[in-house]
């Protein structure tokens, strides 16, 4: 069965999954009107590791028409009953998250969201998430009540006529489906540019992406069954110099980002291809070789960019800055 990859860009991921972390620890005190609380001494691992690298898919924030996976809340409903013990369920998520093509339990899921992509996680990062899921409550979204009540109703087989509040829409689906992609790259590289900076710090890894970015990024490709670029209007290298048409997209999510802060996919459909555009947005480990010079990149590091990239662009940004963007395209389902 093919696999693919996902990511969600942690640059603390490796050292988390191998790490032995104290349990979260909660003491009752009262409070001045009597009441008890909760204080917490020490924040369970699996807390941290869900919300990093969980959270962008399945937003407990995101309403029903926004979703583009079921929330951790309907993941915990849906896995976990009376009788299911920790290391039950922790058994389950695992065999989940190996085979994620595999009959989903949670009704409908795929219908809606289509199959999850394959998640090359440590299984010890997978169990501090499994632990933190089973012994504490999920946020859950909203409008989860309604669900709940449908499912307390008729119970599974009502679920499976559930109705969503969004209706069956292409661009969404599609936007889904294009956002998988690019996280799934995102995922490889980041991981791998981690490990390269782990071993051999920025200077390495600007290396590190000369060599193995853009084949990395093709090899994803194969994989996926679509084209993925990463492309920006500041390029190091210059392959990923954008196009006419991409820039204008750059400068719409760049005010897109200025109005609001937030920003939408841009998904267009042409016959029996999509194309798929979404932000790649600066965060502080990014600014070690894209930030400003000797207040973000260390001069050993400057010097390997400028050596191994003599027409660079990419360098002054801050966090939270659009610095390029994905441009995937793939087949529409129909193919």
């Amino acid at each position: 069965m093919r696999k693919a990859i996902l990511f969600l860009l942690s640059s603390t991921l490796l050292t988390l999954g191998c790490k032995d972390f104290k349990a979260r620890e909660e003491v009752t005190n009262k409070t001045s009107s009597g009441k008890e609380a909760l204080e917490v001494k020490a924040e369970h691992p699996g807390k941290g590791l869900m919300e990093r690298e969980c959270l962008m898919c399945h937003n407990p924030k995101a309403s029903e028409a926004q979703m583009i996976a079921p929330p951790m809340a309907m993941i915990k409903l849906h896995y976990l009953d009376s009788s299911t013990t920790k290391e039950q369920f922790t058994e389950a998520l695992v065999h989940w998250l190996n085979d994620p093509e595999q009959e989903s339990k949670i009704p409908n899921a795929v219908e809606r969201f289509g199959n999850m992509p394959y998640i090359p996680y440590p299984e010890k990062v997978i169990e501090q998430i499994a632990a933190y899921m089973y012994d504490y409550e999920m946020d859950r979204p909203i409008w989860f009540a309604n669900y709940l009540e449908h499912k307390q109703q008729g119970a599974e087989n009502s679920l499976r006529n559930y109705k969503y509040t969004t209706t069956d829409n292409a661009e969404k689906r599609y936007a889904n489906k294009g956002l998988a992609h690019a996280l799934a790259t995102k995922t490889q590289l980041g991981n791998s540019l981690i490990k390269a900076i782990k071993e051999v710090g920025a200077k390495g890894a600007v290396e590190f992406c000369k060599v193995k970015a853009i084949p990395l990024t093709d090899s994803i490709s194969i994989m996926q069954n679509a084209v993925i670029q990463r492309v920006t209007d500041k390029p190091r290298n210059p392959d990923n110099e954008a196009s006419a048409k991409e820039l204008a997209h750059i400068s719409f999510f760049r005010e897109q980002m200025a109005s609001d802060g937030s920003v939408e996919p841009i998904v267009e459909l042409h016959d029996n291809e999509v194309n798929f555009y979404y932000p790649i947005i600066t965060n502080t480990l990014c600014l070690q070789c894209h930030g400003t010079p000797n207040e973000h990149i260390e001069p050993e590091t400057l010097a390997a960019i400028r050596n191994l990239y003599p027409a660079d662009r990419a360098i002054g940004y801050g966090t939270n800055e659009i610095r390029g963007i994905w441009s995937i395209n793939f087949e529409t389902d129909s193919q």
